[in-house]
């Protein structure tokens, strides 16, 4: 039986774009990408197949442990409502925020004309003003194609294609304990898959989609081989999760995780109504609410307030030890997976080391993958999609992939440029074969105590050259100031949005930082791929907390965040199985175990070399621009040590000592006729 809740539970939320097409130019030897771009946008504009949606709420499907998830299934339908009678192919959706906020995104973008007008004001929004620029990407996200990408997508239905919504087990409306990712909820997705491919209303043919947590878990579930999964669409994914979010260099999120979180373990405590209301109330959930009111929220407190390293307990424990067997099940294998994947990623996403990872390593043939990479935070994932020069919004990129892999239709979106990038420094949309660049030759910059004349804001005005020099030793405190920063935004996945001053110009923020500046290039100068760091380091307590950046210099001062890196002192020991070198010996990507098994406390007083890995980035250096490192000791409110290191750091002074016997650097990927 088809049920239409009341449209009246319909508060504007989002919406899709409805834009001109992009121009950016095509990689050599592939097709013209401005073409696709504004032909995927009309094909996805364009009247569709069918008029109308038919929605079966709260569609029960049984795990293989007995676990009742519960499922939105939205089809095409005729123009009574009926849904149609053709096997068609399937898009699955898993998320932990409850199927409620698709079905109020689906009802909004039902109303008519309301959508159109949203979206015109939307994609006008312009804060920058104001000097609120990070404000107007925010609401530019809903025209970039966020929002019918999140849940449920009614054009794409129209199209024909059934989406099926679940909520994750112990979330939403489904029974079970939430897992946060764990072995179980990543055998539902499979399971999932099986059981929508079995449907009469389905053709056999599964395609997944969503953003983040919807993201992550189609790789989960990719990697696990279901034989109905034809193609993915994950939209700011994570694959390794702890180098990603929940201790990227060893430490605790506070700004992201504990509200996130709250959020997902408040919704998940909402009780289902309507079924309340007609006798159909499902006992079974309420028990496992009951059971497990607040999943991970005594890990956050214990992080918090547990006093010292031998105090930690079991469950802290095990987010802390990469051996253990949720660390096992946080660490993705995306070279497992061999479907037709679409990846978009930010650089500066909380997920900006995993997206770049996950595009080189699925195994599939080249034109069975993409990446397309944003100039975005998490929240703003795809602000600025559909914009004259830009890529198409997602929700038409989606519908193009599922058109070619689940439909077969030959649309060009294999010919798609392999890898689109934002490319910082010039500001504008580019393509190219792969990622990082060809091209690319990685070089030592020593870290220097000459003066760079560049940085009078800085708490040290060092400098970037060929060869070191010194000795010094120059000294860092924690400091406040990393509040009003790119990385404040990043921590918080763009939900604080800050004033241009901070989201676009870290001179504030350096005051707080030791920085090294190069001499100005002569020529544009292209910097691609990860970063390695190098650091000479003397610490006045047995832990430490140190932040690294990479800016971009005007001739005038400023200076741009382009990508950022952090480690915990005591959690510096490397994973050579999964670090990765470059011709010169020297890292590119310092894999840290973050493993307390591992842990090395600091030697007061003794130097300590540490090396940190920096998130992959791509960006040109205009002439008369510099390369910036700098270096904090702490990173508030992106990151802070879980309690029991943050304890042993005591917030103290850090130092770094500039030896030319045993010199600091910077490992570099730059074209080779860089200008320096």
């Amino acid at each position: 039986m088809v049920n239409h809740r009341p449209r009246a539970l319909a508060a504007v939320m989002t919406t899709l774009a409805l834009t001109t097409g992009g121009v950016v130019a095509a990689a050599p030897g592939h097709a013209d990408t401005s073409a696709l771009d504004a032909q995927f946008e009309a094909t996805y504009q364009a009247p569709q197949q069918y008029p109308n949606i038919a929605i079966d709420w709260d569609v029960p499907i049984t795990m293989s442990d007995g676990t009742v998830l519960k499922a939105n299934v939205y089809r095409p339908a005729d123009a009574a409502g009926h849904p149609v009678d053709e096997q068609l192919p399937t898009i699955v959706n898993l998320t932990p925020y409850t199927k409620l906020v698709g079905a109020l995104a689906e009802a909004a973008l039902s109303v008519p004309g309301l959508s159109d007008a949203l979206v015109k004001v939307l994609a006008k929004a312009d804060f920058s003003a104001l000097g609120m620029s990070s404000l107007s990407d925010i609401l530019r996200a809903v025209p970039g194609g966020a929002g019918r990408t999140f849940a449920v997508d009614p054009n794409l239905v129209r199209s024909g294609y059934t989406q099926v919504v679940v909520d994750v087990r112990g979330t939403g409306f489904s029974q079970g304990d939430w897992q946060v990712f764990g072995d179980r909820e990543q055998a539902d997705g499979a399971e999932v898959i099986d059981w929508a491919a079995q449907q009469p209303w389905s053709d056999g043919k599964i395609g997944m989609n969503g953003i983040s947590y919807s993201g992550i878990n189609q790789l989960q579930t990719a990697e696990r081989h279901p034989a109905a999964l034809g193609a993915i669409f994950p939209i700011v994914p994570g694959s390794d999760l702890i180098r990603d979010v929940a201790a990227p260099g060893g430490a605790l999120g506070i700004g992201f995780i504990p509200e996130w979180l709250a959020a997902v373990d408040g919704t998940k405590l909402i009780p289902d109504l309507t079924a309340l209301l007609t006798g159909k109330f499902d006992w079974t959930w309420l028990a496992d609410r009951a059971a497990d009111p607040l999943t991970f929220i005594d890990t956050v407190i214990a992080a918090l307030t547990t006093p010292s390293v031998d105090q930690i307990p079991p469950q802290l424990y095990s987010v802390l030890n990469n051996r253990s067997d949720l660390r096992q099940a946080w660490l993705g294998h995306p070279e497992q997976i061999q479907v037709p994947t679409f990846v978009y990623g930010g650089w500066h996403d909380i997920f900006t080391y995993s997206s770049p990872q996950v595009y080189n390593a699925v195994d599939v043939p080249a034109e069975q993958k993409k990446l397309l990479m944003g100039d975005t935070y998490h929240v703003t994932t795809s602000a600025g999609l559909g914009d004259p020069g830009a890529p198409a919004p997602l929700d038409a990129l989606q519908r193009a992939w599922f058109d070619k892999w689940l439909k077969g239709i030959d649309n060009g979106i294999d010919r798609y440029s392999p890898v689109t990038l934002w490319q910082q420094g010039t500001e504008q949309w580019t393509t190219d074969d792969s990622f990082p660049r060809a091209g690319m030759d990685y070089r030592r910059m020593y870290l220097g105590a000459t003066t760079s004349g560049t940085a009078p804001q800085s708490r040290y005005d060092g400098s970037l050259a060929a060869q070191p020099d010194g000795p010094a030793t120059v000294s860092v405190d924690p400091s406040m100031l990393t509040m009003c920063s790119r990385d404040a935004i990043q921590g918080t996945a763009g939900l604080v949005p800050e004033p241009d001053q901070c989201a676009k110009d870290a001179r504030i923020s350096e005051g707080a930082a030791l920085s090294f500046t190069s001499a100005p290039v002569d020529r544009p100068t292209v910097i691609s791929g990860p970063i390695g760091v190098h650091l000479n380091t003397v610490l006045d307590a047995t832990d430490g907390y140190w932040t690294v950046t990479v800016n971009d210099v005007a001739p005038d001062g400023h200076s741009t965040v382009w990508s950022t890196g952090q480690l915990q002192a005591s959690l510096r020991a490397v994973d050579e199985s999964k670090a990765q070198r470059s011709a010169n010996g020297d890292y590119t990507d310092p894999y840290p175990a973050l493993s307390l098994d591992q842990r090395q406390p600091v030697v007061p007083g003794a130097p300590t070399v540490l090396d940190i890995g920096i998130r992959a980035t791509d960006g040109m250096l205009q002439p008369g621009h510099r390369l910036r490192l700098d270096v904090f000791a702490g990173n508030l409110p992106s990151s802070i040590p879980v309690r029991p290191l943050l304890n042993e750091s005591g917030l103290r002074t850090q130092h770094l000592a500039l030896d030319p016997d045993q010199p600091s650097w910077i490992n570099v990927p730059v074209q080779a006729d860089s200008g320096w």
